[in-house]
């Protein structure tokens, strides 16, 4: 059966249908509201702990194509319906925010509506030239994590009403968690929450009129239509066990496994053609709502939208009668207005729909009764700042479209997206023509900044800055071992976890380690000083023969500068060779200090520059600093630092420069300052540190007669000559080895995150080393332990013990243990005592 027959054959048994009825049938939930209630929505599953079921919208053009005219007209029909309510001069002064990935579309529309109101959207794309103004959780989602990077500050300064905007009002708890963060920096009078559907329960829905009460502001609610969702008892043990059946079926050997509900499976060869449409994107004019759209960028754009519609409309394959126009994650109005417009252009001639890829995994069935009819499964390609992992189309594959136009934007334009298993091939399977769109991506320009002071302060040393000798590193920080930064773990993590403070701008109470605990310290490195010492100088070894012959260590403070350290002492022994050192501070979600690049680059080669840390956990840092210098590169121009960092073990597969990728205890993993020169973890806030500063940190000189710093740089310096001939029997095999990254820890995390319900892939710390870090400075749930992991974990156990916290054996686990974070904390989560409850 062709691809036309079988969308046909779709529409013909799927004739007055209602998308949800295969999962209410089988489940028993059902929708009451409404009358148009079963005419937005239908239903679908997913694996997912906490809900069995998933609202699939029908017109919101993300997971079921549909007309653009219908989606953008949704939007906007709400817009005015805004307009109405706030009348005509509190609608001058209202600002629009959408919500990443589902509403970014869906907003920008409402604010076409409402006609002059400029438009932001939450993001999970960290953008490392622009500071960020905020951000939240949004607590069900299987990625939670959003910023708010506007690229003027004061879009969201004023003082008229605030418009947010989300596909669906189910608890309500991301827009108040959204409305609280905003509320206690940009205090206003009014808000209005826009949804497509209102599906709060009866328990829910009193609590937005308690919260405006709270915040002393009124909040409206406008909706397109109302009700809520039944659900037996017992109903999420049989939406696992109806997910489980139904995958496992998808997943075994199929007759054309292309064409199959999943899109799993090999894939076949593409037979469609591929081919670019070059848009003529009006410059300057931004992708989307990532940095702000104002009123004059939609006038600019729809000036241009008529003659993009036609490059398009004459790119069409003669014949073609029906064109899916596909965006891209967060990128969805762009393709949504060029969809909008090529229905205009081309007529009833032919019939354009539109929907977007997504992050979120849903099970396909092909079933008339069921919302997600296919699936097709394609790796990340815009380099994630969450790492890789599976994207899906949905209702792409059988549904009988003669062309797709793929729109993405120039960031997701990568060797991934032209890979053999990438979208263009897993399209070009499915459908006779695939055009490809590619949207300029907006980088805001960088504000004028005055010109930076000629001479930047020279590094800091021992004993004045740190227990390190002064030859030993150099601190490219400054000193704020003054200033009171400490706050409570669980004060922290409920600060962290609620959007409201970012985890560099406090310091953890430094954990004062238990007698018994210091016993586990000295016996673990007495263990493993021998290995230790073998990764330090098979990774020197590396650097050395591959990077430079003359490298300028420069360590991530601070885990990486014990490391950095203790590389520089291995080529002093070895090689007789004195290595510059320096420790730098790299923040998750900001960057690298940008000002100790600009040192570090005024008095070395930047391609000598090899940088340093301990472990890698599942790569978020690897990530952070590759995007932290290509955005350096871009606002000064200097280029030549290498994003490869160095480490002692990789167990995530996340870098080619390592000692060792087995998940081993590195007891410097184990203390904190005590082991890494007195120093604090760096501190990034912005009343502390000026355009012109270096990143801060403090000395504790107070803990000094804890001090176990020189010790462990010693305990394991001493075996350097008796592993030598190991040494270079290691560096030898690794340097003719393949150690291209897999990634492989990453997609571990991602697959701990969902089994556990966790569902945000920040709260999960694979690795002895970050499930140490857990334990020490953040509120822990769990910790996840290899089956028969020995020696290595006495540390974690002891330390689980005087918290009160769970250890979960496991078997299969790729790491030798895994540290989650307590999720959706706050201190309502924790015991009297302080200890995380067990869930």
């Amino acid at each position: 059966m062709t691809e036309r027959a079988h969308a046909e054959g779709h529409a013909e048994e799927g004739a007055g249908a209602w998308s949800g009825s295969w999962v209410a049938e089988r489940l028993g939930v059902g929708l009451t509201g409404d009358e148009a209630l079963t005419g937005l929505l239908g239903l679908a599953l997913r694996r997912n702990p906490k809900r069995a079921h998933l609202l699939v919208s029908n017109v919101l053009g993300k997971h079921v194509p549909q007309s653009p005219s219908v989606v953008h007209g949704h939007g906007v029909a709400l817009g005015r319906r805004v307009r109405d309510l706030l009348g005509a001069e509190a609608a001058e002064r209202a600002v629009v925010l959408g919500y990443a990935e589902t509403a970014t579309g869906l907003g920008h529309s409402v604010a076409d509506g409402l006609g002059s109101a400029p438009y932001l959207h939450s993001t999970r794309r960290p953008v490392a030239t622009v500071a960020r103004a905020g951000g939240f959780e949004e607590s069900h989602s299987h990625a939670t994590s959003h910023l708010l990077l506007p690229e003027d500050p004061a879009l969201l300064a004023g003082d008229g009403p605030l418009v947010l905007v989300d596909d669906e009002f189910s608890t309500g708890n991301t827009v108040l968690n959204t409305v609280r963060a905003l509320h206690e920096r940009y205090p206003r009078k009014r808000y209005v929450v826009v949804a497509l559907v209102d599906m709060r329960s009866p328990a829910d829905a009193g609590r937005l009129d308690d919260f405006a009460r709270e915040i002393g502001a009124r909040v409206d609610l406008v909706t397109t239509a109302s009700g809520t969702v039944q659900l037996p008892p017992g109903v999420l043990e049989k939406g696992q066990e109806l997910v489980a059946r139904h995958e496992t079926a998808a997943t075994e050997p199929a007759t054309e496994p292309t064409t199959g509900p999943t899109g799993r499976g090999p894939a076949a060869a593409p037979s469609g053609t591929v081919r670019r449409v070059e848009l003529h994107w009006p410059r300057d004019v931004p992708d989307g709502g990532r940095h702000g759209f104002t009123p004059a960028h939609r006038a600019r754009l729809e000036a241009a939208l008529p003659a993009m519609a036609a490059r398009i409309a004459e790119a069409l394959p003669a014949g073609a009668r029906r064109v899916l126009v596909l965006g891209f994650e967060e990128l969805m109005y762009a393709p949504l207005r060029l969809a909008h417009a090529l229905e205009q252009t081309v007529g009833g001639d032919v019939a354009v729909r539109y929907s977007t890829t997504t992050r979120s995994p849903v099970l396909a069935v092909d079933d008339p009764g069921y919302a997600i009819r296919t699936r097709l499964v394609f790796p990340a390609h815009d380099d994630p700042a969450d790492g890789p992992g599976e994207r899906y189309a949905y209702n792409v594959a059988g549904a009988g479209f003669d062309a797709v136009v793929a729109v993405v934007d120039s960031v997701a334009d990568t060797p991934a997206l032209h890979a053999p298993d990438g979208l263009k091939d897993r399209l070009a399977a499915h459908v006779p023509h695939v055009l490809l769109a590619v949207v300029p991506s907006y980088v805001p320009r960088s504000p004028h900044v005055p010109e930076r002071p000629s001479m930047l302060p020279e590094p800091l040393r021992g004993p004045d800055f740190s227990s390190y000798a002064p030859d030993e590193v150099g601190w490219l920080l400054q000193d704020l071992s003054d200033v009171t930064l400490e706050a409570p773990t669980e004060e922290r993590e409920e600060a962290i976890q609620s959007g409201g403070a970012h985890y560099a701008e406090s310091l953890p109470v430094e954990y004062q380690p238990s007698e018994q605990y210091q016993q586990l310290f000295h016996a673990a490195l007495e263990t493993s000083a021998a290995r230790l010492a073998r990764a330090v100088g098979a990774v020197t070894e590396i650097v050395l023969a591959e990077r430079s012959p003359r490298p300028v260590l420069v360590s991530l403070a601070r885990a990486g500068t014990p490391v950095g350290v203790l590389m520089r002492r291995w080529a002093q022994f070895r090689h007789g060779l004195d290595l510059p050192h320096y420790a730098v501070s790299i923040v998750r979600g900001r960057g690298i200090d940008a000002n100790a690049l600009r040192w570090l680059a005024d008095r070395h080669d930047p391609a000598d520059v090899v940088f340093v840390d301990g472990w890698t956990g599942k790569g978020a840092i690897t990530r952070e600093l590759a995007a932290a210098l290509r955005a350096f590169e871009d606002s000064d121009g200097i280029t030549g630092f290498d994003p490869e960092i160095a480490v002692l073990a990789d167990p995530g597969s996340c870098v080619r420069t390592y000692g060792t990728r087995d998940d081993f205890l590195i007891p410097s993993a184990c203390l904190n300052s005590t082991v890494s020169g007195l120093i604090s973890r760096t501190v990034l806030r912005a009343d502390l540190v000026g355009p012109h500063d270096f990143h801060g940190a403090k000395f504790y000189r107070e803990l000094a007669g804890a001090d176990l710093s020189p010790a462990f740089l010693d305990a394991v310096s001493a075996r350097f000559p008796e592993v030598t001939e190991a040494v270079d029997a290691q560096a030898k095999d690794l340097l003719s080895a393949d150690r291209v990254p897999t990634w492989e820890g990453w997609a571990a995390v991602e697959r701990i995150s969902e089994e556990y319900g966790i569902h945000d892939v920040n709260l999960v710390k694979p690795g002895v080393g970050e499930t140490t870090r857990v334990m020490l400075r953040r509120v822990p749930w769990k910790v996840l332990a290899r089956a028969g992991a020995g020696a290595d974990l006495d540390h974690v156990r002891l330390l689980a013990q005087q918290r009160g916290v769970p250890v979960e054996e496991v078997a299969d686990l790729p790491y030798t243990c895994v540290g989650l974070i307590h999720p959706q904390y706050t201190r309502g989560a924790t015991g009297a005592d302080g200890k995380a409850v067990t869930l």
